[in-house]
């Protein structure tokens, strides 16, 4: 077996705050190492439109400022390794970070991997997944052209991923368990406002049908407990994130959520590991926001390395 390459920072996760350590890292002459698994831009290439991020008067998609914040860090030279992180182990002031395709070891590590869509946990989901039931209406919205569709869920993904179907879809159901909405008063406004946008409150979904796509919902009225079935082709599950951090249980504390709780410098309570973005506790999952956790991260990061 080969020896681990080494490395100051590994940057785990290539989504605004590891995009954005990434860079703060390399710019200030280190010698960084950003690790994703999957997409460049995490769950921020899922966003159709990405209206609030400084510095772009018009919307931009979230794949497009993904794809210009990874080239600006490879400017500064950015190492990139596309595969899994399986596990970190701490020995003295070194980090060996083990993946699929091997080891890396550097003194600091900033943990930015991110979330994953929560699962309804209702019959049919799992079996249906791909087949009519989707957690990404940017990545699916074409394969539902003139059909009836559900988005399940309150908040703004919600909301985000239904206005973004309507494009598609002959008809969009939002089923929220709630009868009033968590998402920001902006989404709310397009979203009602849209003709092929209709709500239905107070209800949840007790199993997705269908023999070999998705065919119907039942569904369940939490107020009065009245059951009923809603015929579509497919179901958008849009109903909160799970941070990815099972790698992460006994190195550092995780709080009841599954989120790393750091301070305002984005420490973990172990030395030289850091987290930023949605990955972190009490973030409030905005690109902005994850690019700042980045950053600072980043410049602790370093001022780290130089007093070790």
């Amino acid at each position: 077996m080969s020896a681990a390459s080494r490395f100051d920072v590994i940057i785990v996760g290539g989504g605004p705050a590891g995009l954005t350590a990434a860079l703060y890292s390399a710019r200030a002459k280190m010698k960084t190492l950003l690790i994703e698994g999957s997409a460049i831009g995490g769950r921020m290439a899922e966003a159709w439109e990405i209206e609030n991020y400084p510095g772009f008067t018009e919307a931009i998609h979230g794949y497009d400022l993904g794809q210009k914040m990874f080239e600006q860090a490879n400017k500064f030279g950015v190492e990139h390794a596309q595969t899994s992180v399986i596990g970190i182990k701490i020995d003295g002031t070194d980090k060996t970070v083990t993946t699929g395709i091997g080891d890396y070891i550097a003194p600091a590590v900033i943990i930015a991997g991110g979330s994953e869509r929560r699962k309804l946990g209702v019959p049919g989901e799992k079996e249906l997944t791909g087949r009519g039931v989707s957690f990404c209406a940017t990545c699916d919205g074409p394969f539902f052209r003139d059909k009836v569709v559900a988005v399940i869920g309150g908040g703004n993904g919600a909301l985000n991923e239904a206005t973004h179907i309507s494009h598609f879809a002959s008809k969009v159901y939002v089923i929220h368990r709630r009868d009033s909405m968590r998402a920001t008063k902006v989404l709310q406004d397009k979203a009602f406002a849209d003709p092929k946008i209709s709500f239905i409150w107070d209800t949840e979904v007790k199993a997705v049908e269908g023999a070999d796509a998705v065919e119907r919902l039942k569904l369940k009225n939490v107020k009065t407990g009245a059951e009923s079935v809603l015929e579509l082709q497919g179901v958008f599950i849009a109903v909160g994130l799970v941070p990815n951090t099972d790698y992460l249980k006994g190195l550092v504390d995780i709080d009841p959520y599954g989120a790393v709780i750091t301070n305002d410098k984005m420490e973990t309570n172990s030395p030289g590991i850091y987290a930023a973005g949605d990955v972190r506790a009490n973030s409030v999952r905005q690109v902005v926001t994850a690019a700042g956790d980045g950053a600072t991260a980043a410049i602790y990061a370093q001022k780290y390395i130089s007093e070790k």
